[in-house]
C-alpha cells in the first residue's frame, strides 16, 4: 500500500512550513520542506561562485551536489555536500538567488527525484512547496493550497526574521511579489494550483486553525491515518 501522502502548496509566506510540520507532528507522520532543498542547493551553487542567471552554469554545478534533508518535523535538518545548512539558507543572499536557481530544469528534476524517493521511504508524509500536488505527488489524496493576501505574508515573513519595522514589511511584501510573478511563470514546474486542490485562505486564520482544519481534511480524505508514524 503506497504511504499516505498530504500535499500543501502555495506562495511564500502563506503558512505552508509551520502548517505543514504542525499537521506531520499532529498526525505522527513524516515531514519534508522541499523548498529548503532548493535553497540548499543555492547556497551550494553559490558556494561555488556560480553565476546563478547562467542555467547552463547552474545545472552543471548543482549535478554532483549532495542533498540530505530529515523528516522529523519536530527536528526538520537539512545539509549540503555533508554540510548543515539550516541557518545559511534563510540568508538574504540564498533567498535573492534561489528562484533563479530553482527554475533550471535539471535542478527541478534531480530534486523531485529525491523527494519522490523520501515519499517512498515513509509511512506516510506531509509535503510543502511549491509543485508538490502538481508535479512531485499529483496522485496525493489530499491536495492543499495555500494563500493569503501579500500584507499578512510580508508580516509572517518579516516576524520569522526578527524585524518588525514597517519599513523591513513593505520590501519584504515587495520581494514575495518579485518571488511569486518569478515561480508561477517559470516554464519548469511553476507555482500553480492542482485543479483537484483545496485552497484554504489562511489570512485571518490562527496557525492552530489552520492546522486543525487540514487535520480535518485529512480524516475525511485518508481515514486510516490515525495508526501512521513517521
Amino acid at each position: 500500500m503506497p504511504p499516505a501522502v498530504i500535499a500543501l502548496d502555495g506562495p511564500s509566506g502563506s503558512g505552508k512550513s509551520s502548517t505543514a510540520r504542525g499537521v506531520a507532528t499532529r498526525l505522527g507522520l513524516a515531514y519534508l520542506d522541499t523548498g529548503a532543498m532548493y535553497r540548499a542547493m543555492t547556497w551550494a551553487v553559490l558556494e561555488r561562485g556560480v553565476d546563478v542567471e547562467d542555467p547552463v552554469a547552474v545545472a552543471a554545478a548543482a549535478a554532483d551536489v549532495d542533498i540530505l534533508s530529515g523528516t522529523d518535523p519536530q527536528a526538520p535538518t537539512i545539509a549540503a555536500d555533508g554540510v548543515d545548512v539550516s541557518g545559511p539558507i534563510r540568508t538574504q543572499r540564498v533567498t535573492d538567488a534561489v528562484s533563479h536557481v530553482s527554475r533550471v530544469p535539471e535542478v527541478r528534476q534531480r530534486l523531485v527525484a529525491l523527494q519522490r524517493e523520501t515519499i517512498a521511504a515513509s509511512g506516510g508524509i506531509v509535503l510543502e512547496g511549491r509543485d508538490i500536488g502538481t508535479v512531485v505527488a499529483p496522485d496525493a489524496p489530499l491536495k492543499l493550497y495555500l494563500v493569503a493576501d501579500t500584507a499578512a505574508r510580508a508580516a509572517r515573513r518579516a516576524a520569522e526574521q526578527g524585524q518588525s519595522e514597517a519599513a523591513h514589511v513593505e520590501a519584504t511584501a515587495a520581494s514575495l511579489q518579485r518571488r511569486d510573478a518569478i515561480d508561477s511563470s517559470r516554464t519548469t514546474s511553476p507555482l500553480a494550483k492542482a485543479d483537484d486542490a483545496i485552497e484554504l485562505d489562511t489570512t485571518h486564520l490562527t496557525l492552530d486553525e489552520v492546522i486543525d482544519e487540514v487535520v480535518r481534511l485529512a480524516a475525511k480524505a485518508v481515514p486510516d491515518l490515525g495508526g501512521t508514524t513517521s
